[in-house]
């Protein structure tokens, strides 16, 4: 091979498949629309723990896919290997909330939709489906389960204690009961009437109540 040969090979050739303006517009309009679905996840989650790497996660998955498919888009041979190489790729893991699954799929089609030029479809798609996350994500449900732990002296103090909140409640089911000497602890799911949480305050002063304690839960119950 001689020295122009190099120069003539097909690798320094596809240097130029894609041009130096069409790469810059794709990355920047990508961080842009990662950078949404940041703001978007990040007003949204309802977990416990907030991470914030699992954002700056999305928004780097989102230029990354762009990445990707400017590349695949511009070599037939080279689309056919890259399926190869990522069927080997394997992700271990573990996604705690749903919602995390939802905000990833979005990183990825965004970036695809962007790199294929469909950049109205990406904007819009992804501004619409932002709003529709706000609006139900936000959306504060009095139906939500919670968890009331009673902790009560005997059972007349126990009954009393249940039959406050059945009249405080829409609905009110014991999960767990625990029967010391002395003591009955009781996990009661309910759900609420409407927002107000003042009941609590008065469910401690039943003669026998020791503490009342008031938690949300997501409904999955293991016990």
């Amino acid at each position: 091979m001689t020295f122009s040969d190099i120069f003539k090979s097909s690798f320094l050739e596809n240097v130029t498949s894609v041009s130096i303006l069409d790469m810059v517009l794709a990355l920047v309009l990508a961080f842009g629309v990662g950078l949404f679905i940041f703001f978007i996840y990040k007003k949204t989650y309802a977990g416990v723990m907030y991470s914030s790497s699992f954002g700056v996660t999305l928004v780097a998955l989102t230029m990354i896919t762009t990445l990707v498919i400017l590349a695949v888009t511009s070599n037939v041979v080279l689309s056919l290997g890259m399926v190869g190489a990522l069927s080997i790729v394997r992700f271990r893991t573990a996604i705690k909330e749903p919602m995390d699954i939802a905000f990833l799929f979005w990183s990825i089609a965004a970036g695809i939709v962007l790199a294929a030029g469909m950049i109205p479809l990406a904007v819009f798609g992804s501004v619409l489906i932002g709003v529709i996350l706000l609006i139900f994500a936000n959306r504060k449900d009095s139906s939500n389960p919670y968890i009331v732990v009673l902790e009560c002296d005997d059972s007349e103090s126990e009954a009393a204690a249940a039959d406050f909140l059945k009249a405080n409640t829409r609905r009110c089911t014991v999960k767990s009961k625990t029967v010391r000497k002395g003591s009955v602890e009781m996990n009661i799911e309910i759900r609420l009437k409407d927002d107000n949480t003042d009941f609590i305050n008065a469910l401690t002063d039943i003669a026998g109540v020791r503490s009342a304690v008031l938690v949300s839960y997501n409904g999955d119950y293991m016990g």
